[in-house]
């Protein structure tokens, strides 16, 4: 009976975690909470204690000399009032036209680069000259977009670089003002976002391609695929994982133009195709003082983006089955 008792005593102390009690578990594990504290705390007090502060889009909020919190909760309650104020505005649909656009053609270019890239660079088998690339392609991410968009206006100006290229070239006699004309803004913005962070977003990419088993190239070169057959049939496979879940995050900020390139490239002349959700809510609830109304677009596009990364998830978990959550 005792070999029984050794192995009954072995069997529990090899029991899965989700067979033990919740405090055993924490118990085990205490260290690791502990490492996952400091960032809890980061979560609650800076992303979840300011979302009290959405109750401002139910209320008709004025600033007063009182404390913020009491002048809010003292505010006149008007429920649903704001939303319909911004749905029946004749500025929802243009402000709506202009950050869906503006999204959908920085997604258009900036999803695919940073995959190309990352090939790209794995390809590199000069070592310092792969690093060279790799330092060149990170740095205009960790450039500002005042500096940025400076560097794009001096680009895009009437005697500036790209001018020049179009006049030499003959493709046009006149300056062509890039920056006047609303036509073109939402090529620009998203060309710029593209440029700003594409180099960046490859680490990712990068990190899933040196976490393929090398073995399996050097069984493809053994049966004869030369590089681009490779990518094809080894790389670009290991990296779908990675590729679905970085498409649902990018879908779920699809109402997120950004704010810091649109408020600086954009003018008066451009205003019409400039004017996305973040620069609108800017406009009215600093600027003008409508700080509910600004609230209330805010939540708006919070909650639609909830929605959106929840379908988009669903759908990639049901045709891939890999998903996000």
């Amino acid at each position: 009976m005792k070999p029984a008792t050794t192995l009954q005593t072995r069997s529990d102390l090899n029991l899965s975690p989700h067979r033990k009690s919740r405090w055993a578990m924490l118990k085990q594990q205490k260290y690791l909470f502990l490492m996952m504290l400091p960032g809890l705390i980061w979560a609650i007090v800076f992303a979840y204690t300011p979302m009290v502060g959405l109750y401002m889009s139910f209320v008709n909020y004025q600033p007063t000399l009182g404390g913020f919190w009491s002048t809010l909760f003292n505010s006149e309650f008007v429920g649903l009032e704001w939303f319909r104020y911004f749905f029946n505005n004749g500025d929802f649909w243009i402000v709506m036209r202009n950050t869906l656009a503006s999204t959908l053609i920085t997604l258009l270019f900036s999803f695919p680069m940073p995959i190309l890239i990352a090939i790209a660079i794995n390809e590199i088998k000069n070592v310092k000259f792969k690093k060279t690339v790799q330092t060149a392609s990170y740095l205009p991410y960790f450039i500002s977009w005042v500096i940025a968009a400076n560097i794009i206006v001096t680009l895009l100006s009437s005697d500036g670089a790209i001018n020049g290229i179009l006049k030499f070239l003959h493709i046009t006699d006149e300056s062509v003002l890039f920056l006047q004309n609303g036509k073109y803004f939402w090529w620009i913005v998203a060309l710029g976002n593209t440029w700003k962070d594409m180099g960046y977003s490859s680490i990712m990419y990068l990190a899933a391609i040196s976490s393929i088993n090398q073995e399996l190239y050097e069984a493809a070169k053994v049966d004869g695929a030369n590089r681009f057959k490779q990518i094809r049939y080894i790389t670009l496979p290991h990296l779908k994982p990675t590729i679905v879940i970085l498409l649902i995050l990018a879908l779920g900020g699809i109402l997120n133009a950004g704010f810091d390139q649109h408020f600086l490239l954009g003018n008066d002349l451009t205003r019409d195709y400039s004017d996305v959700l973040s620069t609108y809510s800017f406009r009215y609830g600093i600027q003008n003082g409508m700080f509910s109304y600004a609230a209330a677009v805010g939540m708006f596009s919070s909650v639609v983006a909830f929605i959106i990364v929840v379908i988009v998830n669903y759908t990639a978990k049901k045709l891939n089955g890999q998903s996000l959550f």
